[in-house]
């Protein structure tokens, strides 16, 4: 028997891949794929189902709908990220969670004010910040340096966004800036300090939250590649032609169609099964809480950085191999099938690649652990 949120994701990518050509085309923001998300049931689903059912439904999502599925699993890492801190966060069924806290920008700064804070300052690349209910965000105190994270209602006072996201791919994950002028931040809604020092016995645990970054990002990677595959070989069966030289009647039964998609799904699976391993990883350092130590934290992170790397690799090479299985025709525009390859390679200049396949390299020679930083 499937679990039903199993089947409220395949439910909710039916729906998505009935259109996702025409709504990608239009690059619009998604307000109505979060209301999708909302009335599927699977923004509680961190909640009642586990951080690996998570997720599973990031990859489902995203096979159909990479933005969708981008958007989804960053609503399920900031309410993860968020409990991290140890204190349980305040949030409704339907509320669509995003985060603010790009590590490349300047940080944004707290400036005491009575028992809160008043934020200032402007990050880049916010994912979902614009369509979201609730917003985790960090910062930096004027006063004591200490950084700082903390939960902003998405639409309070001095909150703007600056609606430049204009990319190639992922064009509806409203991922522009945010902007804040004198925002409010009331004590309780600080969920803690990010340490700073290492030796710190808190610093393994909450640095948890860069692996979960990259983790979902893996996820929307296997998706995509997937999706593509599973998209161009019904195009294939059903729109292809046999070449003349290929002695077959159709381009389905081509030997070399065959052995294409054979080795791009081959691979895909097996990405799938590194980051499923991933996900093990990190769900049990999870569960070690404040006893994670930095040594068990670098496993979960190199098993992570290893599934990024063949994920990424995956995504860029489905996406753009298709086209040789599916043919001149299938490079129309009304078949959309270029959406996989600019998500893919839009997606995977996230962060280089080659510094997780670095890191894999440097832990397997010199037992090394990643440095710790906002990306590993």
């Amino acid at each position: 028997m499937t679990q039903p949120w199993r089947d409220a994701a395949t439910k909710l990518a039916d729906v998505l891949a009935v259109d996702a050509v025409e709504r990608d085309q239009a690059g619009n923001e998604p307000v109505r794929e979060v209301e999708l998300l909302r009335h599927s049931g699977l923004l509680t689903l961190l909640d009642t189902g586990g951080w690996a059912a998570a997720n599973e439904a990031t990859r489902i999502v995203a096979a159909a709908d990479a933005s969708a599925g981008h958007l989804l699993g960053y609503h399920y890492l900031q309410l993860w990220r968020a409990g991290l801190f140890g204190q349980p966060v305040a949030s409704e069924p339907e509320w669509f969670w995003a985060g603010v806290s790009n590590p490349l920008d300047a940080a944004l700064r707290l400036t005491p004010c009575g028992d809160g804070f008043t934020l200032e300052g402007t990050k880049t690349f916010a994912t979902g910040a614009s369509v979201a209910d609730r917003l985790v965000v960090s910062g930096t105190r004027a006063d004591t340096a200490e950084k700082l994270t903390f939960v902003v209602n998405a639409r309070a006072r001095g909150v703007t966004f600056t609606g430049d996201w204009d990319n190639i791919g992922q064009r509806l994950t409203a991922s522009g800036g945010v902007r804040f002028s004198g925002t409010r931040v009331d004590a309780d809604d600080v969920l803690g300090t990010q340490p700073e020092n290492p030796a710190d016995p808190r610093c393994p645990r909450i640095s948890l939250a860069a692996l979960g970054f990259q983790l979902m990002l893996a996820q929307v990677y296997v998706g995509t590649a997937l999706g593509a595959l599973d998209t161009a070989a019904a195009y294939t069966r059903d729109r292809s032609r046999a070449w003349v030289l290929s002695d077959v009647d159709s381009a389905d039964a081509d030997p070399y169609v065959l052995a294409g998609y054979g080795e791009l799904v081959a691979t895909a699976r097996a990405a799938g099964f590194a980051v499923d391993a991933a996900v093990t990883a990190l769900g049990q350092a999870d569960e070690r809480g404040w006893d994670l130590t930095h040594e068990e934290r670098a496993e979960a992170a190199i098993a992570i950085s290893g599934a990024k790397v063949v994920a990424s690799r995956v995504a860029v090479e489905a996406t753009s191999k298709i086209f040789e299985f599916t043919g001149a025709r299938a490079t129309g525009t009304k078949y959309g099938l270029d959406r996989f390859w600019r998500n893919a390679r839009t997606l995977t200049l996230h962060d280089p690649v080659a510094y997780k396949a670095r890191e894999v390299g440097d832990h397997f020679l010199r037992g090394t652990r990643p440095t710790l930083s906002g990306y590993s």
